[in-house]
C-alpha cells in the first residue's frame, strides 16, 4: 500500500520536475532576465526560488508526522495546481499565480522525497520490535562518533551514538534490514569508530514520532568488532586524534576548545565553558558551522590566488578544500548542511549582491533537503540557513550604512554578526528562552582570535600524522588565540545583562518575530546616524553591566506567574530548584537543578532580583550544577551547604565558584532558624549523625550505589513557614534518613511536602503519612530514565490524602494562597 500510494505521487511529478529544474537553472543564472540597472542602484533581489524553497522547507517539517496516505494525496494534489498555475500564459500581474504554481512544485517535489526517507525509516521489523521492547542480535554500522553523557546527580556515565542496524536475528531468524537507530550503551561503547561494523545484543524501544531514527537501542553487551571502518574514516580517526595529542599541553579550556572549534570535536569540552558559550552567543564556534569552512575557503583561496592560481583552478581548490574539511569533520548531516551554508556565505559576501546571493541560499536549502529531508526538522539546519540568509540579505545593507562614518573593516565586522544574530533571535528564544544582549559584541571581539585557531588547527592536524611533538607548535598557537576566546566567552556570559528572559511560547516567539522584522526594517536608517548609534550602543552597554528589571511584565504573554504564589517548583527537568517566596522580587532557593539557563528563566519569569539564601540540600549534579544560573543578574547572599566532609567533583564547583562570585558558603547546623523577609525555616536534618559519604554504609534499600545513597541520605531537611503555610523540603533522603527524622521527635506535620529523590520508589510509609501533606511537590523530568515519579510513591502520597503535583506533567508548579485559599497552579494548565 506504501508503495503504491508513494509510486503515485512521483508520477504525478515527472512533469513538474522539469519546470522546477528550470526555474531553479535560470534563477541563479547572471543577467537572466535582461533587464539593465541603472548605475548606482542596487539590483533588485530575485527572490523567485524563496517561496519554492520555504514551502518545500515546511513540508519536510509536517510530513514526518502525518499519515503517509493523505500526505501523499497532498503530494498529487500540490503537483497538479502547480503545473497548472506554472504552465499558463505569462499576462502582466500574473507574477503572484506564477510564484504560487512553483512554491506548489516544490513542496509536492520535497513531499515525495520526504515520503520515501519516512516510509523507508517506518518499514521493517525495527518499529514492530521497538513498540514490543524486543531483544535481538543486531550488526549495526556507526554513524557518529560516540558521545559521553552522565546521568544527572550520578556518577555513571553512558555512551550515545547513531547507527544504521544493517542484520538483526531473533529466535533464530536474521533478517537483513537497513534502519536509522540511536545506540546508548556502557562506557565500553566510547572506543567504537566511525564506520565500524559491530555485532551486539540491544533492547529495542520506540522513538518519538516524526524522529529520524526509528528505534532507540540499548545495548546489552559491549560491541563485538566485525568489520573496520574504511579507509577515509580511518584517516580521519587519525587526524582527530592527532590535533588532541598536540594540543593535550594547553589549560583545560583552550584543549577542549581548539580541537571544537577546528573540527567539531567537543569530547573535551569543559561543561562550564559550554554554557558560558551559550549565554554568550559563542556556542556556534564548538559545532561545526558555516563559518568554520567560511574562514579555511577565504584563507585556502586567498593563498592559492597568491601562488597565481586563476581560472578554473580556483573552484577546484576550493571544491578540493570542501571535500577535505567534510571528510575531517565526519560526513554527516549537520557537517554537509554547514558546509553548503559556508560556501553559499563566503560567496555573499565575496560579491556583496543580494541578488545572487538569495537564489543562492534558496538553491542550497532545496539542494540539501532533496539530499536528506530529515535535515528540515533539526534547529540547526534553520539557524544555519537564517544566519546564511541574515548574512547574504543584511549585512550588505547594514555594512553600507556604518560605513558612512566608520571604515569598511569596521563596518563588516560589526555589521555581519548584527545581521545573522537578528535572523536568528526567534529561533534562539525557541531554544533557550532567552535573548542574548553581549552574542554581537562577542562575537565582533572573537572575530579576530577565530581565524588563526581554526587555520593554525587545521595546521596541526594536517602535521600531526607526521609528528605529534612538530604539530603541537601550531596546536599551542592555535591555543594562545583560543585563550582570548575564551577569555571573552566567560566574561561576557557573568556580566549581570548578558542575556534577556523572553518566553518561549508560541506568542513570545510570534511577539519577537515582529520585533526583529521591525528592527529590520529600521535598522539601517539608524546605523547611518552616528550619534543615535552610539547612543544605543552605549545604552546596551549600560544594561549588560548593570540590567535594571523591565516594567513591563511578560506575564500576559505567558499566563505566568499567577500573583500570589508562595512556592514554585521550577522545571528543570531531572532535578530539584524550588523557590520561597521572601518578599517583593526576593526569594530563598533550595536546590538549583542540572541546568544554570532552566533556573535562570524560572527566576526570571517569577520576577525574583534578590536572592538572600540559597540551600544546596546535598552535592549531585542535579541539585547543584545550576548555581550560576541564579546568581546571573541578581544578589545572591550566602549558600547554605550540608554539614560533613565532601571531597567531590560537585563540591569543589560549589566552592569554586562560591570563592569566585564572592558569595559566602557555610555549612547548617542542624536545629539553627533563619529568616529572609516574610519568611522563616528551621533544619531538621540530617538527623542522628553527620551523613558523610567517607563514614558510613549505603542504606540497605536506596536502590542506588552505596556512595550515592549515602549522599542522598546527607541530605539537608528544613521545614519552612511562609504566609501561614508550612513546607518540608527533603532533597534526596532515602528511608533510613526518614526514619531517622521519625526517632528524632521533630514536628514533621506540613501543609505541603517536597517529596523525597523526585518520587523514587524508596520511600518510608510512616514518614509520608507523619508529614500528613495536602500538597505533595514532585521535581521530576519527563520521560526519565529512572521510572521517577513510582507507582508505589503516588499511591502512598493518594492514601495519606495529599494532591500531587509533577513537573514532568505541568511544567513549573507553583502553590498559591489568594481569598479561595490554598491552591496548585500548573504553567501548562492555568488555574
Amino acid at each position: 500500500m506504501r508503495t503504491t500510494v508513494v509510486s503515485g505521487a512521483l508520477g504525478a511529478l515527472r512533469a513538474a520536475a522539469g519546470q522546477l529544474v528550470e526555474t531553479v537553472r535560470t534563477s541563479i543564472r547572471v543577467g537572466d532576465d535582461g533587464t539593465s540597472v541603472p548605475a548606482g542602484a542596487r539590483a533588485p533581489v530575485d527572490a523567485r526560488l524563496v517561496p519554492v524553497a520555504l514551502a518545500g522547507w515546511l513540508c519536510t517539517v509536517l510530513i514526518p508526522v502525518v499519515p503517509l496516505v493523505p500526505a501523499a494525496g497532498g503530494a498529487v494534489a500540490a503537483a497538479l495546481a502547480g503545473v497548472v498555475l506554472v504552465g499558463r500564459r505569462s499576462r502582466p500581474g500574473e507574477v503572484l499565480g506564477r510564484s504560487a504554481g512553483l512554491a506548489c512544485l516544490g513542496a509536492a517535489v520535497l513531499t515525495s522525497v520526504t515520503l520515501l526517507h519516512v516510509s523507508a525509516a517506518r518499514s521493517g521489523p525495527v518499529p514492530g520490535l521497538a513498540a514490543n521492547a524486543s531483544v535481538a542480535t543486531t550488526e549495526l554500522r556507526v554513524r557518529t562518533d560516540p558521545r559521553v553523557r552522565s546521568s544527572p546527580g550520578h556518577r555513571s556515565t553512558y555512551v550515545v551514538l547513531e547507527a544504521d542496524v544493517l542484520r538483526l536475528t531473533r529466535h533464530g531468524v536474521t533478517t537483513a534490514v537497513r534502519t536509522p537507530v540511536v545506540v546508548t550503551g556502557p562506557a565500553t561503547w566510547s572506543r567504537v569508530e566511525v564506520g565500524q561494523r559491530v555485532r551486539a545484543v540491544t533492547r529495542f524501544a520506540p522513538t518519538d514520532r516524526g524522529e529520524r531514527a526509528a528505534a532507540v537501542l540499548a545495548a546489552r553487551s559491549p560491541p563485538a568488532l566485525l568489520e573496520r571502518a574504511g579507509s577515509l574514516d580511518q584517516a580521519a580517526s587519525r587526524l582527530r586524534a592527532g590535533l588532541r595529542a598536540a594540543v593535550a599541553g594547553l589549560p583545560p579550556n583552550e584543549r577542549g576548545l581548539v580541537p571544537a572549534l577546528v573540527v567539531g570535536d567537543v569530547s573535551r569540552m569543559p561543561e562550564q565553558l559550554e554554557e558560558d558559550f551559550r549565554t554568550a552567543g559563542l556556542s556556534h564556534l564548538t559545532a561545526v558551522s558555516g563559518t568554520n569552512l567560511t574562514i579555511l575557503l577565504a584563507f585556502v583561496l586567498g593563498a592559492a590566488r597568491w601562488a597565481g592560481v586563476r581560472s578554473w583552478g580556483l573552484p577546484l581548490v576550493g571544491a578540493g578544500c570542501a571535500v577535505g574539511f567534510v571528510v575531517l569533520a565526519r560526513p554527516e548531516p549537520s557537517v554537509l548542511r554547514a558546509a553548503a551554508m559556508g560556501v553559499v556565505g563566503l560567496a555573499g559576501l565575496a560579491v556583496g549582491s543580494r541578488r545572487h546571493g538569495v537564489p543562492a541560499v534558496a538553491c542550497a536549502v532545496l539542494m540539501l533537503l532533496l539530499v536528506d529531508p530529515w535535515l528540515g526538522r533539526t534547529y540547526g539546519f534553520a539557524l544555519s540557513v537564517l544566519a546564511t540568509a541574515g548574512i547574504v540579505v543584511l549585512g550588505p545593507p547594514f555594512s553600507d550604512a556604518l560605513a558612512r562614518w566608520l571604515p569598511r573593516f569596521a563596518a563588516t565586522a560589526i555589521g555581519v554578526p548584527l545581521a545573522a544574530q537578528l535572523a536568528c533571535t526567534p529561533v534562539v528564544a525557541v531554544l533557550s528562552a532567552s535573548v542574548s544582549a553581549v552574542a554581537v559584541v562577542a562575537n565582533m571581539l572573537v572575530a579576530p582570535a577565530v581565524t588563526p585557531a581554526t587555520v593554525l588547527g587545521i595546521a596541526a592536524t594536517l602535521v600531526s600524522p607526521v609528528s605529534v611533538s612538530v604539530a603541537g607548535v601550531p596546536g599551542h598557537l592555535a591555543g594562545y588565540a583560543a585563550r582570548w576566546i575564551v577569555e571573552i566567552g566567560t566574561r561576557a556570559a557573568r556580566l549581570p545583562g548578558a542575556s534577556l528572559t523572553w518566553p518561549s511560547s508560541a506568542l513570545g516567539v510570534g511577539v519577537l518575530t515582529l520585533l526583529c522584522v521591525a528592527a529590520v526594517v529600521v535598522t539601517p536608517r539608524l546605523l547611518r546616524r552616528r550619534g543615535v548609534t552610539l547612543a544605543l550602543a552605549g545604552g546596551l552597554v549600560a544594561w549588560i553591566v548593570h540590567p535594571v528589571q523591565v516594567p513591563v511584565s511578560l506575564g500576559p504573554l505567558t499566563g505566568w506567574p499567577p500573583a500570589s504564589w508562595v512556592l514554585v517548583a521550577c522545571d528543570v527537568g531531572q532535578g530539584d530548584a524550588l523557590v520561597l517566596r521572601a518578599g517583593p522580587r526576593s526569594a530563598v532557593v533550595v536546590d538549583t537543578g542540572p541546568d544554570p539557563v532552566a533556573v535562570d528563566r524560572c527566576l526570571t519569569d517569577l520576577g525574583v532580583r534578590q536572592v538572600p539564601y540559597v540551600l544546596l540540600t546535598h552535592f549531585h549534579a542535579d541539585h547543584t550544577t545550576g548555581l550560576p544560573g541564579v546568581a546571573r543578574g541578581r544578589v545572591v547572599g550566602e549558600v547554605g551547604i550540608r554539614p560533613g566532609a565532601a571531597t567531590g567533583a560537585d563540591a569543589r564547583r560549589v566552592r569554586d565558584w562560591a570563592g569566585s562570585a564572592g558569595v559566602p558558603a557555610t555549612a547548617v547546623a542542624v536545629g539553627e532558624e533563619r529568616r529572609a523577609g516574610a519568611l522563616t525555616w528551621k533544619v531538621l536534618g540530617p538527623a542522628g549523625r553527620l551523613a558523610d559519604p567517607e563514614n558510613r554504609a549505603a542504606d540497605a534499600d536506596s536502590g542506588d550505589s552505596e556512595e550515592g545513597a549515602a549522599e542522598n541520605d546527607s541530605s539537608v531537611v528544613i521545614l519552612a513557614r511562609v504566609q501561614g503555610i508550612s513546607v518540608l523540603m527533603t532533597g534526596d533522603v532515602e528511608p533510613s534518613g526518614q526514619r531517622r527524622l521519625l526517632s528524632s521527635g521533630a514536628d514533621l506535620h506540613a501543609t505541603v511536602l517536597k517529596v523525597p529523590h523526585h518520587g523514587s520508589r524508596y520511600q518510608d510509609p510512616d514518614f509520608l503519612r507523619a508529614v500528613g501533606a495536602r500538597i505533595a511537590v514532585i521535581s521530576v523530568g519527563a520521560d526519565n530514565d529512572y521510572g521517577h515519579p513510582a507507582p508505589s510513591t503516588l499511591a502512598a502520597l493518594a492514601g495519606t490524602g495529599a494532591r500531587v503535583a509533577r513537573t514532568d506533567q505541568s511544567g513549573a508548579v507553583a502553590v498559591v494562597k489568594d481569598g479561595a485559599g490554598l491552591g496548585v497552579v500548573a504553567r501548562s494548565q492555568p488555574r
